[in-house]
């Protein structure tokens, strides 16, 4: 046990004791008063650091965070017992050792049973306080340790997302400049045009590279723009088609996508007059599709792969839409999920844990309800027993309320606990699960 908390239990002790020497003390000697404090140091201590050390020990075996239905349970489970140990365990001392006013035969002959039940609730009230606070405690360490890491998350994401992003400058610069390169030799009057209108391109691309999302139509115009440039390069061996539905263009699309899927296109396959390179842009559901017929040349270097692997880790960090890639033996198909909303990295990050944080809190609320639940019934059953065997103890009355209420407390406790909706709402996500993992 920590310092602080035997001094606590120490204070405890002495205002008991000073309390009950003065108050229910007949006798008021200093035996008596040596008498009284060692049984309240008795009850205090092995009542207080009894359930203290029970709660830090359950608190490492079974944190609150990892398993809280389990600790739940077992906690509910062990105080019980513990609790009716130690109380029988004080009061035998107690009324046996200390004041000699029973013999162990009358003391488990059940004469002492009310005093028993009505300590028991008392012990009930300290040991629900501990657990409650530990609980709160641990809820507040681990609230403050999701916020960090999601925090951390957010970070290296969007340093991951800049990073990404950043890829775009050289690539399209590297990529255009050997286009240019091999026009300047092959037809020095379209390179002259080639060079005017790559500069208009890459004035898009400086501006376009920093969002995260662009309009379809947009990306559209711009993909336009540069199939205009390709076919300044190719002429009649290249073949654009464009179909996208008018409804998709206010929806969004990572930006410079388009143009990397074209470029790997011209890329990755031969084009010429007698067999030209037919590249498709158009709708299909949800997605944004860019397909071309397969001719495929031969590469004299490996790829480095920027381009497609670019836009599917921009789609990961953003959505969890995913790219599909369809090839067959005559058409290479890339589909990128259109976004209905405009959204920026952090938010699509923290949108899942939004929701999460709700529902745990809404899970704390209910956590909360029953402790105040058990800790009204450990505090108002004693004194209604009190009030029973002071006004009428011929007609005992008290069980009723503390049956019915204990009953209450019970199923209370079994459906904030994983039993009830709870266990049908956890059936069905492992059901889902199941289903998603064949």
């Amino acid at each position: 046990m920590k310092r602080r908390n035997i001094i606590t239990l120490c204070w405890i002790s002495l205002a008991t004791s000073l309390f009950f020497f003065f108050v229910f003390t007949d006798e008021k000697t200093v035996e008596n008063f040596m008498l009284t404090i060692a049984i309240s140091s008795m009850y205090s201590f092995v009542l207080g650091a009894g359930n203290g050390l029970l709660n830090d020990f359950l608190n490492k075996k079974i944190p609150w965070s990892e398993a809280t239905t389990k600790r739940a349970i077992i906690s509910i489970v062990s105080i019980l017992i513990a609790n009716i140990i130690m109380v029988y365990f004080c009061n035998y001392m107690n009324f046996v050792v200390f004041q000699k006013v029973a013999t162990t035969e009358q003391y488990f002959s059940g004469k002492y049973n009310y005093i028993n039940w009505f300590t028991i609730n008392i012990a009930l009230l300290i040991s629900a306080f501990l657990h409650a606070k530990g609980f709160m405690e641990e809820l507040k360490k681990t609230s403050k340790k999701e916020v960090v890491e999601q925090k951390l998350i957010a970070k290296s994401a969007n340093a991951q997302f800049e990073s990404l992003k950043n890829q775009l400058d050289p690539h399209f610069l590297f990529n255009s400049l050997n286009v240019l390169s091999s026009l300047i030799d092959e037809n020095p009057k379209q390179a002259q045009k080639f060079t005017a209108s790559m500069s208009k391109i890459y004035r898009y691309v400086l501006e376009q590279k920093d969002k995260e999302l662009v309009t379809v139509e947009d990306e559209l115009e711009f993909a336009k723009t540069y199939c205009e440039l390709l076919k300044t390069r190719f002429e009649d061996s290249v073949g654009f088609d464009f179909d996208v539905k008018k409804e998709d263009y206010r929806k969004f699309v990572v930006p410079l996508s388009l143009q990397l899927l074209l470029e790997n296109c011209i890329k990755h396959n031969f084009a010429t007059s007698s067999k030209p390179l037919l590249i498709k842009i158009f709708s299909e559901n949800d997605t944004l599709c860019i397909e071309n017929n397969l001719q495929v040349r031969e590469q004299i270097k490996e790829s480095s792969g920027i381009g497609l692997s670019n836009i599917v880790q921009r789609y990961s960090l953003l959505t969890k839409k995913n790219v599909f890639i369809e090839k067959s033996e005559d058409y290479f198909k890339v589909k990128l999920p259109v976004i209905s909303y405009k959204l920026n990295i952090t938010n699509a990050i923290i949108e899942d844990d939004d929701k999460s944080y709700e529902r745990a809190q809404k899970r704390v609320k209910e956590i909360k309800s029953f402790y105040g639940n058990l800790i009204s019934y450990c505090i108002i059953i004693p004194f209604l027993i009190i009030i029973n065997l002071m006004t009428s103890p011929d007609n005992i009355w008290f069980y009723l309320p503390m049956l019915g209420w204990g009953i209450g407390v019970v199923a209370h406790g079994m459906s904030v606990f994983a039993i009830g909706k709870r266990w049908e709402e956890k059936k069905i996500r492992e059901i889902l699960e199941k289903q998603n993992k064949r």
